[in-house]
């Protein structure tokens, strides 16, 4: 089992929980309901698609396939959530079901297989799979956030205009093992 990995990709999960609740701050609560468009999905229908898949994902993700028979993907699409309450319970349900299975990972379950949809995958891929689908997913929510927003969006990274001093800031200190996150999650390097 490889620490740094796991340390790694929990801090980067966390890292995008914070995007998309940065981004729930910055909204109105009927904001979270708005499409774009008809073929466009709300932020709510994100959240409620993201909590499906990460409770099916992530449940007895050891024993059993990701795929849960109880989930319905395709009802995580209806727009029907109607609350901030609602959609947040979701968003925290799912984050945490995520964070749990990691902190179950040990050296002797990490080599055992899991499957998706009956397909094989190593802990290391099934892990990195979920790390590119859900980072894909919350970059739609802070989009959205943005167009919702316009002129009165606060950004979640480096604000434009300021990347020079952003940058003379971080080469004026000394070379030093971070993780990208640290500074944003509040955490210390290590």
């Amino acid at each position: 089992m490889d620490t740094d990995y796991l340390t790694s990709v929990r801090k980067q999960f966390e890292y995008y929980k914070l995007l998309g609740d940065q981004t729930f701050a910055q909204l109105p609560d009927e904001a979270l309901f708005w499409q774009p468009n008809a073929e466009s999905n709300s932020v709510a229908t994100i959240v409620k698609h993201l909590w499906g898949n990460m409770l099916s994902r992530w449940t007895d993700f050891l024993t059993t396939d990701g795929e849960k028979p109880w989930r319905q993907r395709e009802a995580e699409f209806d727009n029907d959530l109607g609350t901030r309450t609602e959609v947040l319970a979701r968003w925290e349900a799912g984050w945490s079901c995520l964070l749990a299975a990691l902190d179950s990972l040990t050296p002797d379950n990490w080599d055992q297989p899991v499957y998706i949809r009956n397909q094989g995958h190593t802990v290391t891929e099934a892990i990195n799979r979920q790390l590119a689908h859900y980072p894909y997913h919350v970059g739609q929510i802070v989009f959205i956030g943005k167009l919702v927003r316009a002129g009165q969006w606060q950004s979640l990274s480096i604000p434009r205009g300021t990347s020079a001093a952003y940058n003379a800031d971080k080469f004026a200190q000394e070379p030093h093992r971070a993780h990208f996150t640290d500074e944003y999650l509040g955490r210390k390097p290590e």
